[in-house]
């Protein structure tokens, strides 16, 4: 093709004149129709398709919460959430260009830097990560440490989800070799309460509001790690600062629509602030009934347990960026041998 166009007449169109002006109408066509405007700007509000990885669990409920407010299409976008069964998965659909945004995990994009893939955060919901390392009640008796959890079966809610990472490290930071240790996914609701209940798994990596329902019909369970809050992070971590759930897409989408992003953005902090200056009872009353479940009153306690974790303006610390990339580090070789510089993988740009 490059020898076509050095040797053609250089006063000789490669395309007639005609049909490059039809060719470039139909462009702008195609492009109106991918992107359309918002309300204040155009012909409609802006279509984006949002996985979320595992949408019954309050680690992402601000995603859910958003479009229950109407703040998504106050701000022109029309929010297509997707479901999945864990972050893993989301982030398959997000590469597999079926979903443009993931409601997920901050890790992912940093274990995408290390493989070449440009992705960015634009707007975090967690500033802890909520997750909590429980036993199965028939093996609270033998396993109280998690060094006992050599040669057991641990539960993730997905096979590579942020849960299984964490839990990786967990074990290594506690000298045991994470491959003796089987990997379960079991979801994050009722399959994973199941199978922690019915003693599938000998532990389990559990979020909001499965933990509380489980630990309500079983208070022998015991936890092993708590993440929902400061002291239990600090306690396995090492910092006071770790990024969690956010909103991320590729980095080439967010140049493109950028006015869909910042509308996102913008919803998610009016949402983490209307649920600063409401009572979990109400924050329940808003969400779909399928999500609460049939005990209103315990997911009204699992919302209590759970409120330190969200983020009050949606910014990214540079903190808590490196506080992931080193934890990824310390698990993942592939991580831990790539150069990679964590600003590029957040941005503040859409939450100032």
């Amino acid at each position: 093709m490059a020898s076509q166009m050095e040797n053609r007449h250089p006063d000789r169109p490669l395309i007639p004149k005609r049909s490059a002006a039809i060719i470039a109408a139909a462009a702008l066509l195609v492009a109106a129709c991918g992107r359309r405007q918002s309300a204040g700007g155009g012909s409609g509000p802006l279509h984006v398709r949002i996985a979320i990885g595992g949408q019954n669990q309050l680690l992402y409920l601000p995603t859910t919460l958003a479009r229950e407010l109407g703040f998504y299409a106050a701000e022109g976008v029309d929010a297509e959430l997707q479901d999945f069964a864990g972050g893993s998965k989301a982030l398959e659909a997000l590469l597999g260009g079926s979903a443009d945004v993931v409601s997920g995990f901050y890790d992912h994009t940093i274990q995408m830097a290390a493989d070449g893939r440009r992705l960015v955060a634009f707007v975090a919901m967690l500033r802890y990560p909520g997750l909590v390392l429980t036993t199965s009640p028939s093996r609270a008796g033998d396993i109280t440490r998690i060094e006992q959890l050599e040669g057991r079966i641990v539960g993730v809610t997905a096979a590579g989800s942020s849960s299984q990472m964490i839990l990786t490290y967990l074990l290594s930071a506690h000298g045991v070799d994470p491959a003796s240790v089987s990997v379960a996914a079991i979801g994050s609701a009722a399959t994973a309460i199941a199978a922690v209940e019915h003693g599938k798994v000998d532990a389990a990596m559990m979020a909001e509001p499965a933990y509380t329902l489980m630990r309500t019909r079983n208070p022998n369970a015991r936890p092993l790690v708590d993440l929902r809050g400061a002291e239990g992070v600090r306690d396995a971590f090492g910092t006071d600062s770790y990024l969690a759930s956010v909103l991320y897409a590729n980095g080439t989408w967010i140049e493109a629509n950028h006015a869909a992003a910042s509308g996102i953005a913008r919803a998610i902090v009016r949402t983490l602030d209307w649920m600063q200056a409401h009572t979990p009872q109400e924050i329940a009353a808003k969400m779909p009934p399928a999500f609460r479940g049939e005990d209103d009153a315990l997911y009204v306690e699992a919302l209590g347990h759970a409120m330190p974790m969200f983020s009050r303006d949606g910014r990214f610390s540079a903190a808590g960026a490196e506080a992931v990339r080193r934890l990824l580090a310390e698990s993942m070789p592939k991580v831990k041998h790539a150069t990679i510089d964590v600003s590029n993988t957040y941005t503040n740009e859409f939450v100032r």
